[in-house]
């Protein structure tokens, strides 16, 4: 899945006494090497150690970052390292102090929220850039943006990087609702993530698959058998043991206010026994907001009696 840009090079006696050379050889090194190792945070379900271990992990590689500036491994890690953040624990810190009525709180960690959202994607346009520095012309509008992404993209590898890039942009406008520029500007992580499905639907658990589910089920109104599908075949993909997919398909269900398929994903969730060793951290993510779904609140959102 991952690109290797660090191919082996023959190097004279001349090379070999440039010191900073093999410094930058080395630095490289370790950041492919950290980025390969990085997918072992997955398998652990333990919450509160890998939220300490994310926060250092991040901020380790903002150090790698200014040490290799141009390492595609190093974007990319601070790409997911910021997104994954962002929506495993501050989005979370977010939605507790929310569903407690804590004003105060919930401002304070939306604006960590968006924080981590926004560098992940200052670091996600840098990396996609690397392909092709169009993109701020490309995003003219939908029909030019997809033009040029279907132009650049075009290996199922491509789809990892495009993922991230997307789901952060989808993330930051699914947390600024009441801010118009940045809903208008959607189509942009929508048309991103279109590609991503495209090119590699079942890419992490089937996350393109389940982001444009999501996004077709985003209204009442909006393409509901389109996003059902969507997020039948994603189940069907991940077995059932990739329990975002049911929170996600969960969060649908209360949108279009279905109470049966909304009890059923929340409680097959919470009654869940390590599913997929693969996606404990993800897993363990989906089971603490179940839990906060079958708050009264969270029930009267929906419309649910």
């Amino acid at each position: 899945m991952r690109k290797n840009f660090l191919g082996l090079a023959f190097v004279g006696l001349l090379a070999l006494s440039n010191t900073g050379c093999i410094k930058s050889m080395l630095m490289n090194g370790q950041i492919k090497s950290t980025r390969i190792g990085a997918g072992a945070a997955d398998t652990i379900g333990d919450y509160e150690v890998i939220r300490s271990a994310a926060a250092a992990g991040v901020l380790q590689f903002e150090g790698m970052h200014r040490l290799a500036p141009d390492n595609e491994d190093g974007l990319f890690m601070l790409l997911r390292g910021w997104a994954g953040w962002g929506y495993g624990f501050a989005l979370d810190d977010y939605q507790v102090a929310e569903l407690a009525g804590d004003d105060v709180a919930a401002e304070y960690h939306k604006k960590r929220t968006k924080m981590a959202y926004d560098r992940a994607l200052s670091y996600g346009l840098e990396l996609v850039a690397k392909r092709d520095d169009g993109f701020d012309k490309a995003k003219k509008n939908d029909a030019t943006l997809g033009a040029w992404l279907k132009e650049n993209f075009d290996s199922k590898e491509d789809a990892e990087n495009l993922f991230w890039v997307a789901y952060a942009w989808m993330s930051r406008v699914d947390l600024l609702q009441d801010d118009p520029a940045a809903v208008a500007d959607l189509y942009i992580g929508v048309d991103m993530m279109q590609r991503a499905f495209e090119l590699d639907p079942t890419y992490y658990g089937s996350s393109p698959m389940v982001a444009m589910a999501a996004y077709h089920g985003r209204t009442a109104d909006a393409e509901t058998k389109q996003a059902r599908a969507l997020f039948e075949q994603a189940l069907k993909n991940t077995k059932r043991g990739a329990l975002t997919v049911q929170l996600t398909y969960a969060q649908f269900a209360c949108t279009i206010a279905d109470k049966k398929l909304y009890d059923s994903l929340v409680d097959e969730i919470l009654a869940a026994d390590d599913p997929d060793p693969k996606q404990r951290l993800n897993n363990a993510i989906a089971k603490r907001r179940a839990a906060r779904m079958k708050s009264p609140k969270k029930m009267q959102d929906c419309g649910f009696p």
